[in-house]
């Protein structure tokens, strides 16, 4: 009887604690993004990261004028900058969702709006014809912190975060707080990369960009397009 007894209990421990487990791991997978959400966010990404934008212009422009590590620099200093963004889009839209779902609802549609009015800006906007002139030279940690300061006085930038991350966000890949810090340490880390391998070709790409007017005129329709479609992707989305 003895025996029985010790064999029941370890069955019923051995069931308790797979039982435990598998609620453990059930709760893990629910607190992570799912790969389709953070596959399609990064590929979006990329594709705003390495088509020449304001930020890029601005890393060409001080590598071709003040040297690669200026370049390289300024990158940092624009990561650092999208940094706090990221940090005052997660306490703000965090304080909101907890505080109001039809609010949040209400900011991803104004957001989706926003989006919309950039790429048609973006679309329509004539580009300026001395983005690349040659600036006068300056140290890396100058360029650092001209270029933290830029993205931080920068309200687009601000508005650009509250509009864009929350259209990946999902109530069942866990709190929206976690999600939201993921998708924003991506974002940055990508923008970064971007911005270092930009630099380290300024020179052949700064040439290009300064003999064709064509490509300046392009990457504006390339990037408002890809604006408007993030803007309309929410705007004929189902509830």
């Amino acid at each position: 009887m003895t025996a029985t007894r010790r064999l029941l209990s370890c069955i019923c421990q051995a069931r308790v604690a797979y039982f435990q487990a598998s609620q453990e791991n059930k709760r893990r997978a629910e607190s992570r993004i799912d790969l389709a959400t953070l596959t399609t966010y990064g590929a979006i990404v990329l594709g705003f990261v390495f088509i020449p934008g304001p930020a890029t212009l601005l890393t060409i422009a001080r590598s071709t004028g003040s040297g690669t590590k200026a370049g390289i620099a300024t990158g940092l200093g624009i990561a650092a900058g999208d940094l706090v963004h990221t940090a005052l889009a997660i306490i703000g839209l965090s304080a909101l969702i907890a505080t109001s779902a039809l609010l949040f609802s209400i900011i991803k549609y104004l957001g989706a709006a926003y989006l919309f009015y950039l790429g048609l800006r973006a679309i329509f906007e004539k580009s300026p014809a001395n983005v690349l002139a040659r600036t006068l030279q300056i140290t890396p940690g100058k360029a650092f912190r001209q270029a933290v300061l830029a993205e931080l006085l920068n309200p687009k930038t601000a508005l650009f975060f509250l509009a864009f991350l929350p259209q990946f966000v999902r109530a069942g890949n866990g709190p929206v707080a976690l999600q939201l810090t993921i998708l924003g340490l991506v974002f940055v880390v990508l923008g970064f990369l971007s911005t270092v391998i930009f630099a380290l070709c300024a020179g052949r790409l700064g040439h290009l960009l300064r003999r064709n007017s064509t490509v300046l005129k392009l990457q504006g329709k390339i990037v408002g397009g890809i604006y408007c479609a993030l803007g309309l992707r929410l705007t004929l989305q189902h509830r």
